[in-house]
């Protein structure tokens, strides 16, 4: 009977120790990080005016099957699709915006696009040595409420079909979704005379040249993509305290001063003979959001900061 009692401990304590072991191991290779299967890294052209004037601009990140193909990204903006952050978020040296690469990767067999963030962050710390470290600071920024006197904008008709597939990272000129929802397709293109298209699931934003400014025009708008582009147009970060659930249609007349800073804060290249930056607190956007019931207002919040340590401006070698 004590023998028989014995073995049945063994017999216990060793099923208990192999699921033990089954577990861990199975955890393991839950957590084991997803590479791409081949990857080229090219260094590509700095982004400028004359490129969007003339209509060849076309840059962001599509998914074809297996293919991922990133056109004229830079690091920072890689990091966002990377880790989900917005660009406020992202901390590092001078250059982070202005280097541009061009990749084209293939995921391996298996792998699903969600798995895609993984791989770029894989990417990034293997190719460009990227090291960073994560805090959180409490900062100033600009809440987007809704106005006592109620919304006015006007909802997307509910059966037009989505401007961009689903899945984003990051496009220069309009922050890719980084609520974690869709990241696989973010594209921006321009046509001959000037006019910006940005396709993401947030929303489709086209900017049209008009005298001594542009219009931008959004169509399907949410939440998420009303800060992303407002974000893009002022000194600090941009949150949501909206509340807003549905997809929007609307336009905002900004000026040239808010245009070139949009394309500084993208790294693009502006003519020396460009005015300077508006004051902080001075574009446009202040005032052309107020039609539709919206309004920036300064607060604080805590903000976290991916800080970078280390990140080589050359890839290393295909």
């Amino acid at each position: 009977m004590i023998l028989q009692s014995i073995n049945n401990m063994r017999n216990t304590s060793f099923q208990r120790v192999s699921l033990s072991l089954i577990f861990a191991t199975a955890a393991a290779f839950a957590q084991s990080p997803v590479a791409f299967e081949v990857a080229s890294v090219k260094k590509a052209e700095p982004l400028s005016v004359n490129a969007a004037m003339s209509g060849k601009m076309n840059l962001g990140m599509t998914i074809d099957n297996a293919m991922v193909n990133i056109k004229s990204m830079s690091i920072s903006e890689l990091m966002r699709v990377a880790y989900k952050v917005k660009a406020y978020q992202v901390s590092g040296p001078d250059w982070l915006n202005a280097e541009r690469f061009t990749i084209t990767a293939k995921m391996p067999a298996g792998a699903t696009r969600d798995q895609v963030p993984g791989m770029i962050q894989a990417l990034l710390a293997d190719r460009f040595k990227l090291e960073f470290h994560r805090t959180t600071t409490e900062q100033s920024v600009y809440a987007l409420v809704v106005m006592k006197s109620g919304l006015k904008l006007q909802e997307s008709a509910p059966d037009e079909p989505a401007q961009a597939a689903s899945g984003g990272p990051a496009a220069p000129l309009a922050a890719a979704p980084t609520d974690g929802s869709a990241q696989d397709r973010v594209k921006v293109s321009s046509e001959t005379g000037g006019m910006v298209s940005t396709a993401t699931p947030n929303g489709t934003t086209k900017m049209v040249p008009r005298e001594n400014g542009m219009r931008v025009e959004a169509t399907r708008m949410n939440a998420a993509g009303m800060v992303d582009m407002l974000g893009r147009f002022v000194e600090r970060p941009v949150i949501d305290m909206t509340d807003l659930k549905g997809r929007y249609d609307f336009s905002l007349d900004v000026g040239l001063e808010d245009i070139l800073a949009l394309g500084r804060a993208a790294g693009m290249m502006i003519p020396i003979q460009a005015p300077p930056s508006s004051a902080p607190g001075t574009s446009a956007v202040f005032t052309a959001i107020q039609q539709y019931g919206l309004k920036l207002e300064p607060r604080k919040a805590p903000i976290e900061m991916l800080v970078i340590d280390r990140v080589e401006k050359t890839p290393t070698e295909n």
